[in-house]
């Protein structure tokens, strides 16, 4: 007994020990490396932003055409001291912002009531789909015509073009949900209300999220032709003006405006995907 005690210690150990060698160690990755990956998406900005400097430093754009950066920036930097940007940029944030939280309860609501019923999707997926063909410049006469020119129309425009994708992402989303799961929470005897809030929307939310990135774009494009027509402020508003008075600087600041805009908020979205979305064990890329 005594003999047999350290031959099985020492099996212990030498299990121990190559299970220990054999476990993956991450090691951290070296600074350098960690600033190429962190500066690597910007590597196209920056490259368009020096052709651009550098076309009209040479001459080869005009500045009535296209102003370089700098005296758009420039433009930026005078619209702020005038004191017109701050006032515009809140403006278009709130129209953005109200519009996008109602097409968010809207198209979200409305795939799931179609994803989980059969009679919710022949009840109401025909509209959406009819009104997605529609482009918004078609709508925004018809929406002063029912809604005058206050801000329900521009709140609405926003909010219908949330709206659309989102209940296309979320209807695809929830008919891929295996079945099996849906049948698993009728054997718990879950609510119809409890399947569509545990089963269906936890699985459906990476579409759901794709939909989002992509309505949130379509947002700021909603609330630009919104405020170009009929507006007394806003981004729009300023681009419109400076349209009318020939400054291509302060037309190029407010499109540049919009696009970091839409960037940043593209990239609070792939943020909140990295959150409700830690679980899943995905393919990231090489």
């Amino acid at each position: 007994m005594s003999a047999v005690t350290p031959v099985a210690a020492d099996a212990t150990d030498s299990g121990a020990h190559d299970a220990s060698a054999s476990a993956p160690v991450t090691a951290p990755r070296p600074l350098g490396r960690r600033l190429l990956h962190g500066l690597l998406p910007w590597a196209s900005v920056i490259a368009l932003l020096l052709t651009w400097y550098l076309g009209a430093v040479t001459g080869v754009l005009s500045p009535n055409v296209l102003p370089g950066p700098d005296r758009v920036l420039s433009s930026g930097w005078g619209l702020l001291q005038q004191g017109l940007l701050l006032p515009a940029l809140g403006v278009s944030l709130g129209r953005v912002l109200l519009g996008a939280a109602l097409g968010i309860v809207v198209g979200v609501g409305c795939g799931l009531i179609t994803g989980f019923s059969r009679v919710g999707e022949a009840l109401i997926d025909k509209p959406f789909q009819m009104a997605r063909t529609i482009p918004f410049t078609a709508l925004v006469p018809l929406f002063i015509l029912w809604f005058g020119l206050g801000e329900l129309p521009k709140v609405l425009l926003v909010a219908v073009g949330v709206a659309l994708p989102l209940y296309i992402n979320t209807f695809g989303g929830v008919r891929d949900v295996d079945r099996k799961l849906v049948e698993a929470a009728k054997v718990y005897r879950l609510t119809p209300l409890q399947i569509a809030t545990q089963v269906l929307l936890p699985g459906a939310l990476p579409s759901l999220l794709v939909g989002l990135r992509y309505a949130l774009g379509l947002a700021w494009v909603a609330v630009i032709i919104a405020e170009t027509v009929n507006s007394d402020a806003g981004i729009g508003f300023l681009l419109i003006n400076a349209q009318q008075y020939i400054q291509t600087d302060v037309v190029m600041f407010c499109v540049t405006l919009y696009a970091v805009l839409g960037l940043i908020t593209d990239r609070m979205v792939r943020s909140l995907e990295r959150v409700l979305l830690a679980w899943r064990n995905s393919f990231t890329g090489l």
